[in-house]
C-alpha cells in the first residue's frame, strides 16, 4: 500500500528503457539492410561491452561464437588459452567474421613492472593467437574487427585528434601500437581489418562511470585535476554499435576513432553528470592525491587530455544513438533528461 506507486513508476521506467533499446536494434536491422547472417567469433565476450555485443549480434540474426579459457559447457562455446596460441580449430568451423575486444584493464591499478607486462602480453597474445587461427583456415574470415584506444594519441593538450594524427609518447600508446601492429597480420593476409580506437565507454556495469557513481550519488563528487583535461567518451550503445557498423560497412578499415562527436573537458563532464543524477558536482579530486594512489597510470589515463574526433565513422555514415554526453549518461542509467527518479541498468549487458 504505501510502496505501490514508487514501485510503478520504476517498473514504467524499466519498461519504458527496455523498449526503447528494443526499437534502436530492430532498427539497426533496417538502416544496413539484407545482411547476410554471419557466424561471428567473440573473443572477450563476458567483458562490459562483450555482454552487450553478444545480444545484440544475434537480435540481426547472427550466430555467436565465444571464446573461452574454461572447459566448454554450452554449443556456442570455443576453448582457447592465448598464452600458449592455442585455440580449438576444430570445433571453430567456418568463420565469417571475428571480433577481438581481449586485453587486461589498463586501469585497474598501479603499473607496476608487473602489471605492464600483463598488459602488453594479454594483447600481444590473443591478437596473434587470433590472427594465427584465421589466416590457417581454408576459407578465411572476411573481416576481422579489432579493439585499440584514443590512448594511441597520447596526452595532447587542446589538439583535435583524427585518425591521420600522429601516434603520442608513453606506456599507451606504445600497448596500442603493438596491438594495432599484430591485428594487421590479418590485414597483410587480405582480410579487411578494421582497428577501432575506443574513447572511455560509459556504462553503469563497469569502466569509469561504474567507478564515479558512488560518489557522484552521495554528492561528493566533482572534476579530476583541474577539471580542463580533454575527454573522449562514447556511449555503451554506441561503441557496440560501432562494432556492428565495422563488421557489416565494408569502407571500414585500418584505424577508427570509437568516440562521440561532443568532447567534452573533465569538468564538463563532471557538470553533466551531477545535473544527471540531480547531484552537486563541485568537489574536485587534487590531481597529488591521484599521482600518490595510481602512480604513472593518473598522469596517462584520468589526467591525460585527449580530444579524439570520429571522423572515419562519420564518413563511412555511421548514425550515432547518443551524440551528447548527457543523452549518453540519461540513457545509459535508465532515465530521461530531467527525471529524477529512474531505472538504474545495473546489469549493463542486459537489452
Amino acid at each position: 500500500m504505501l510502496g505501490g506507486g514508487f514501485a510503478r513508476r520504476k517498473l514504467a521506467a524499466m519498461f519504458a528503457w527496455r523498449q526503447e533499446r528494443t526499437k534502436a536494434d530492430l532498427e539497426l536491422a533496417t538502416r544496413y539492410g539484407a545482411v547476410k547472417p554471419m557466424r561471428i567469433v567473440v573473443a572477450g565476450a563476458s567483458g562490459m561491452m562483450g555482454q552487450t555485443l553478444v545480444p545484440l549480434l544475434e537480435t540481426q540474426g547472427h550466430e555467436v561464437v565465444r571464446l573461452v579459457r574454461r572447459p566448454t559447457t554450452a554449443a556456442g562455446e570455443v576453448f582457447w588459452n592465448p598464452a600458449a596460441g592455442e585455440i580449438d580449430l576444430a570445433r571453430l568451423g567456418a568463420v565469417d567474421a571475428v571480433v577481438n575486444l581481449s586485453g587486461e584493464n589498463v586501469g585497474a591499478g598501479r603499473w607496476t613492472p608487473a602489471r605492464r607486462e600483463g598488459i602488453l602480453r594479454s594483447r600481444i597474445d590473443t591478437t596473434r593467437t587470433l590472427v594465427k587461427a584465421m589466416t590457417g583456415l581454408a576459407r578465411r574470415p572476411a573481416v576481422l574487427v579489432n579493439a585499440s584506444a584514443v590512448g594511441f594519441y597520447g596526452e595532447r593538450g587542446d589538439e583535435e585528434l583524427t585518425e591521420a594524427s600522429a601516434i603520442g609518447h608513453g606506456f599507451l600508446p606504445e600497448v596500442c601500437l603493438v596491438w594495432e601492429t599484430h591485428a594487421e597480420g590479418a590485414a597483410r593476409a587480405g582480410i579487411r581489418t578494421a582497428l577501432l580506437r575506443f574513447g572511455v565507454v560509459l556504462s553503469p556495469a563497469g569502466g569509469a562511470l561504474a567507478k564515479l557513481l558512488p560518489l557522484f550519488k552521495l554528492g561528493v563528487g566533482g572534476p579530476v585535476g583541474n577539471g580542463r583535461q580533454w575527454m573522449s567518451w562514447v556511449g555503451l550503445d554506441d561503441a557496440v554499435g560501432a562494432i556492428y557498423h565495422a563488421l557489416v560497412e565494408p569502407r571500414c578499415t585500418g584505424p577508427i576513432n570509437v568516440v562521440a562527436p561532443e568532447a567534452v573537458t573533465n569538468g564538463q563532464f563532471a557538470t553533466t553528470l551531477g545535473l544527471v543524477l540531480h547531484r552537486p558536482a563541485v568537489l574536485p579530486v587534487p590531481a597529488g592525491v591521484l599521482r600518490l594512489v595510481f602512480g604513472e597510470m593518473a598522469d596517462a589515463t584520468l589526467l591525460a587530455s585527449t580530444r579524439a574526433a570520429p571522423a572515419r565513422l562519420q564518413e563511412t555514415g555511421y548514425a550515432f544513438r547518443e551524440p551528447t554526453l548527457a543523452g549518453a549518461l540519461a540513457a545509459g542509467l535508465g532515465r530521461k533528461p530531467g527525471e529524477t527518479l529512474g531505472f538504474s541498468n545495473a546489469s549493463g549487458g542486459l537489452r
